[in-house]
This record gives C-alpha cells, sequence and structure tokens, in this order.
C-alpha cells in the first residue's frame, strides 16, 4: 500500500460518510499474529513421534545405539535407552523449531480456522479501541484487512449490528477480496468502503447535525 492508495482509501471514506451518520475506520495490517504458539505445537508433536516411532520399531533404536558405538553391541540398559530417546526428542524439537521461525512456512502450516479466528480476534479488539461507542448514536463500522493471512473482516458498532443482517456486508467482503486477489489491494479497500457507505445512507441517512467524529485515514499496522 504506496501513500497514494492509502489517500483514495481516505477519500473514499470521506464520500461515503456524506451521505450518512456513519463513521466508517479502515484497517491494513500486514498480519494480525505471530503464531509462534503453532510452531510450538509442531515441535512437540513431532518430538512425541520420536518415541512412538521407536515403540513400533524397538530394533532401530537399539541397532542405532550399536551404530553409533562404532559398530559393537553395547548392553541396552532402560536408562541409556530412555537418554536416547530423550536426545532425539530434544533434537527433533529443536530442529523444528528453528525451521519454523521463517514465518511463511508457520503461517502455511497454521490450519485456516484458526488464521480466521485470529483476524477476527484482532479486527474486534482494534474496534474497541478505534470506533466501539466512540460516536454518539454508535454507528461506527470497521474494514479490517490482514494480508498475511488473506482474511478481511467487517466489525460493526451496536447501533447498525441491531439494524443490518450480517449478510448485509458480503457484497462489500467480495468486492474488497477480487480487487485484493488480483493486486489492488487499494482498489479493494475502496469498494468496500463504497458498499458499506451505501448500507449506511440506507438505514442512517445524513442528520444536519451530524459531524465527522472518527478520522478518515486509512490506518496502517
Amino acid at each position: 500500500m504506496d501513500e497514494a492508495g492509502a489517500r483514495r482509501v481516505s477519500e473514499a471514506v470521506g464520500v461515503a460518510e456524506r451521505l450518512s451518520n456513519g463513521e466508517i475506520v479502515t484497517i491494513a495490517a500486514d498480519r494480525s499474529d505471530s503464531y509462534h504458539d503453532v510452531a510450538l505445537l509442531w515441535a512437540i508433536g513431532i518430538a512425541l513421534l520420536v518415541p512412538a516411532f521407536f515403540a513400533l520399531f524397538p530394533a532401530l533404536l537399539t541397532d542405532a545405539l550399536d551404530w553409533l558405538s562404532g559398530g559393537w553391541s553395547i548392553s541396552h540398559e532402560p536408562a541409556l535407552i530412555c537418554a536416547a530417546l530423550l536426545a532425539m526428542m530434544t533434537l527433533k524439537f529443536l530442529a523444528v523449531w528453528l525451521i519454523l521461525i521463517w514465518r511463511p512456512l508457520r503461517l502455511w502450516l497454521t490450519p485456516n480456522a484458526l488464521k480466521v479466528a485470529r483476524v477476527r480476534a484482532r479486527a474486534i479488539a482494534c474496534f474497541k479501541v478505534g470506533a466501539e461507542r466512540r460516536t454518539v448514536g454508535r454507528t461506527g463500522v470497521l474494514i479490517y484487512l490482514s494480508m498475511e493471512e488473506h482474511v478481511a473482516e467487517i466489525v460493526a458498532d451496536e447501533a447498525i449490528h441491531t439494524r443490518v443482517a450480517p449478510a448485509a456486508w458480503g457484497e462489500a467482503m467480495a468486492a474488497m477480496i477480487d480487487e485484493v486477489r488480483a493486486g489492488r489491494v487499494a482498489d479493494g479497500i475502496v469498494a468496500a468502503v463504497s458498499h458499506v457507505g451505501a448500507i449506511l445512507a440506507a438505514h442512517f441517512p445524513k442528520s444536519t447535525d451530524d459531524t465527522n467524529e472518527l478520522p478518515d485515514r486509512l490506518i496502517i499496522l
């Protein structure tokens, strides 16, 4: 998102708000979570596969211990077996953890349902801080786009939520996603703003005493 694109989004918000008492807040985030907990769970899961594997094929473990001893047959005491398993589990855990420091792979291994839930939670948190109950008529709407997860959310304040069905935002979401998929992020947000503005104008037409209560500028996180 360059400066010109951000300016076009801000101008679109201004135009949309001229037709209603609604207030539109736009946020574009690189990502909504680090997903380090996902990396940790993968590392633990792979490490736990080590004892499971050797429980199925115990001879492979004893053969490996003999090979490490230089080909000499050694006494396979329980303490030695446990130490070998612990060492292998530790190495597997560290290897997976280090590999998943690379964020694109970590994100790829994160289930889509979890990504959607994290984006939703972040959008709601941003809405509570920046828009919820900050307008006289509780008519704030947040359009939130999280780039790395490829997920968008629209969150509405109380007055809007009670009068507009969630399905009404579908066209706004579809218009935004179509443009973003084509690499036109600013155009996508502008399209969503236009659709949201039309919904707000239908349910909350502009009154003579309405003022601009929230900033129109695109917030980039």
